[in-house]
């Protein structure tokens, strides 16, 4: 039987990074100290007219970043070498001072995937509103997921909304709860059962919050001070806040638009990048929907798949991927279950390209 022809035909769109796009990042110099020194020197009939020179070299670029310079100032106040009570002026431009920015987009834009927006209202006859999601490779070629908007028409025409000049990351939740059963089952995955962990484990209840957690590991160690096992005690708490830490949540604030959504590397895994996101709007056994994007976690040595998942591109979960099959990169979630089991695709050896099946999401075992 002959094959019916498929006629394909180049659009005129095309997606350009923009280097002008820059993100307010903290800024950890070598010498912080020389920094706040000279700060504190300055007479206070100085401070205002550089903070207002700071104003105006910057906020067209960034929303909010009076709030900006006071919250990174708070971060670095334990570096005083005073009690003194400074003028918020003075906060503001020593916050500011530890502020730098980060071109998003300067070496590539790449990399895309697309699903159809969780918001479908206004909409022309036959229409369907999209995001895009992007890898933004910039200084240092460090990798974050960057957005886009747009519509495809009922004529097929595609068009892709022009993102805004202001990028903003996510406000991390503080004390994400952990599922106890699912977070020892990771613990087992990565080789990090032994009697210290048990230690730690037996006081948390079934679900715990981060803090708990960080509670334990500490009381624990202090323990272990007193014992020959310390050093291997000290490894395996390290391990075990590495994979907390690794599993975490994120939320935006509703007024921002989805181009200006910046999910920036956070975790220690992901350090030096997060990689080609995948998304996919999966459907649900009861018929709902909710977005998975597998990405690749790189912390500039080790390789590691991992999982995000969201249900209005707002608030995110990052989500450790476990067992002896989540290796490698390449890992691509069907968009619903096969037989009642999860589906993914992925790549084991470089070469080839594997099928695997889960009864969860975040556990793969036999490519």
């Amino acid at each position: 039987m002959n094959a019916k022809p498929i006629n394909v035909k180049r659009t005129a769109t095309v997606l350009r990074p923009d280097q002008s796009r820059v993100l307010l990042r903290p800024f950890h110099p070598g010498q912080a100290g020389k920094i706040i020194a000279r700060i504190m020197s300055l007479p206070e009939s100085r401070v205002g007219p550089l903070l207002d020179e700071v104003y105006a070299g910057f906020s067209e670029r960034h929303q909010q970043i009076r709030n900006h310079f006071k919250e990174r100032f708070e971060q670095v106040r334990d570096l005083l070498l005073t009690d003194e009570e400074l003028s918020e002026q003075r906060q503001l431009l020593m916050g500011s001072c530890f502020l730098s920015e980060f071109s998003l987009e300067s070496a590539a834009l790449f990399n895309p995937s697309i699903v159809p927006h969780p918001d479908q209202s206004d909409l022309p006859p036959g229409a369907l509103r999209f995001v895009l999601s992007l890898r933004a490779t910039g200084e240092g070629h460090i990798s974050s997921i960057t957005f886009r908007t747009g519509i495809i028409h009922a004529d097929h025409r595609i068009e892709v909304n022009p993102p805004t000049g202001y990028l903003t990351e996510p406000r991390q939740i503080p004390n994400p709860f952990y599922e106890k059963a699912l977070f020892e089952r990771k613990l087992f995955e990565v080789g990090l059962t032994n009697e210290f962990t048990r230690r730690v484990m037996h006081k948390l209840g079934e679900l715990f919050a981060l803090e708990e957690l960080r509670s334990n590991v500490k009381a624990e160690l202090k323990q272990s001070r007193q014992s020959d096992g310390e050093k291997e005690d000290q490894n395996t708490a390290e391990g075990i806040w590495m994979l907390a830490s690794s599993n975490y949540e994120v939320q935006f604030r509703a007024e921002q638009r989805l181009s200006e959504r910046i999910i920036f590397p956070a975790s220690p895994s992901q350090s030096n990048g997060i990689e080609d996101a995948r998304f996919v709007c999966f459907q649900n056994d009861d018929g709902t929907h909710v977005y998975y994007a597998t990405f690749t976690a790189f912390d500039g040595k080790l390789v590691l798949p991992q999982l995000v998942e969201t249900s209005d591109f707002l608030h995110f979960r990052f989500i450790t991927l476990n067992g002896p099959a989540a290796e490698n990169k390449g890992m691509a979630i069907f968009p619903r279950k096969i037989n009642g089991l999860y589906a993914i695709l992925s790549r084991q050896d470089n070469e080839n390209i594997y099928l695997m099946f889960s009864d969860n999401i975040q556990f793969w075992y036999e490519p």
